[in-house]
């Protein structure tokens, strides 16, 4: 899937997550421990975010992943979504869908919009 990101959208949604990590601190360090969590295991963000939003997974599911592995990952999704104001996180995600997932979790973890800027390709 090929996403382009424009400077001024990724630089609200840097603004966007930076106000979330001020509001409801709670939710945004366990969304960027999922976030981490998506990183180590090398899932990939799509797959993060599809679950997060109840969308299809089964385009960007990992191959050739342990089941019991896979089982916590999931754990810790539904962990996320059960808390009480996972609302607002799923606010913010579905306002900058467009950007991508990836892109998303990239600012999160402190990457500059300025990097993620212009068409990449998302697996």
């Amino acid at each position: 899937m090929l996403v382009s990101a424009n400077y001024d959208d990724l630089k609200n949604a840097k603004l966007a997550i930076e106000n979330l990590s001020v509001t409801d601190p709670s939710i945004y360090q366990m969304f960027l421990n999922i976030v981490e969590l998506t990183r180590q295991l090398n899932y990939g963000f799509q797959y993060m975010g599809a679950l997060l939003m109840d969308e299809d997974p089964s385009e960007f599911q990992p191959m050739d992943q342990d089941d019991y592995v896979l089982s916590i990952y999931h754990r810790e999704i539904k962990n996320l979504k059960d808390h009480s104001k996972f609302s607002d996180l799923k606010r913010f995600l579905k306002e900058y869908h467009q950007l991508s997932y990836a892109n998303i979790s990239k600012l999160a973890m402190g990457q500059n919009p300025k990097e993620l800027a212009g068409p990449t390709v998302i697996h």
